[in-house]
């Protein structure tokens, strides 16, 4: 038998709490951390897409790095760090710096997005990453982000790079890529779900975990929902997934990660639910609508086989 890659289970990847004056609140972002790792995570993404990384200074991506390294030392579990750029220099640079602090198990880098260089350049760009960054690296194949998909053949080539050790998939469905790629995944290499509508399909299909938004609440559902569909227990799973699915879809009725935020802040875990421009806070109505399936289930037996 095959064994595990070394990235399976369920990674949290945290929203960056703000204070009112859109500051940011580092002692909000490690009460989160340490409660999605006591919570059952078996690790943390910072500086994702849900982290509004693209709007933080130099120095605060520093200190959110530096928080979430802290909670991950203390459980003991791995921090993945995203590097998002569509310049090869400067994430190679980023790499380095990450590798030199030693914080970072992982980088979680998308596909270069808008310049969308085609499978021969996207391939080039990561393997120019894998040679020269010093970090073991979980390619995020996004899209409906990037611009462009990678192929099952593309796909296969980076599984092949000696420091590329899984892929987010992101791309909106189970398509004939995931499938391919689930049935015959290159030694050591972690396919993680990373559209959380459709998150529980993909591990039923063989996905070794998730990289799951949603997760920032109910992070014990999800990370049992992991290990439901990986022990093999279909029906409980099934029901499981059914339930945080509709989470989801609440969460992600508008621009993420503003009703997470919303929700957060109205179950007292974050001071606001600021975010920052060019986001802007979701309606009262959203998050009004995702409360009520943000809280733990009622009954922990109600998803067992009758």
């Amino acid at each position: 038998m095959t064994p595990d890659p070394i990235f399976t289970g369920l990674y949290v990847p945290l929203v960056t709490p703000f204070t009112d004056d859109l500051r940011l609140a580092p002692d909000a972002l490690a009460r989160l951390a340490d409660e999605a790792l006591s919570a059952g995570a078996s690790g943390l993404v910072a500086l994702g897409t849900t982290a509004e990384a693209a709007t933080l200074t130099a120095e605060e991506k520093r200190t959110v790095v530096r928080v979430c390294a802290a909670a991950c030392r203390e459980h003991g579990a791995p921090l993945i760090v995203g590097v998002g750029t569509n310049d090869t220099a400067a994430a190679v640079e980023t790499l380095r710096e990450l590798a030199a602090a030693g914080d970072a198990a992982a980088a979680l880098v998308p596909a270069p997005p808008y310049i969308r260089p085609g499978q021969a350049g996207t391939l080039a760009h990561f393997s120019a990453l894998s040679d020269q960054g010093g970090l073991p690296l979980i390619v995020y194949d996004i899209p409906y982000r990037t611009g462009q998909a990678l192929t099952p053949e593309t796909l296969a080539a980076l599984g092949r790079l000696p420091r590329v050790v899984g892929v987010k998939h992101a791309t909106g469905a189970i398509d004939a890529a995931a499938v391919e790629l689930l049935a015959d995944p290159p030694e050591g290499f972690s396919v993680l779900g990373g559209d959380d509508a459709v998150l529980s399909p993909l591990l039923a299909a063989g996905a070794h975990g998730a990289i799951a938004a949603s997760s920032n609440l109910r992070t014990a559902d999800f990370a049992e929902l992991v290990s439901l569909w990986r022990s093999g227990a279909g029906g409980p799973a099934r029901r499981l997934g059914a339930e945080l699915s509709r989470l989801s879809a609440a969460l992600f009725a508008e621009p993420n990660p503003t009703v997470i935020k919303g929700v957060l802040q109205a179950q007292g875990r974050i001071p606001c639910p600021a975010v920052r421009m060019p986001l802007l806070a979701a309606s009262a109505e959203s998050v009004r609508r995702a409360l009520p399936l943000a809280g733990p289930r009622a009954r922990r037996g109600s998803l067992a086989p009758a």
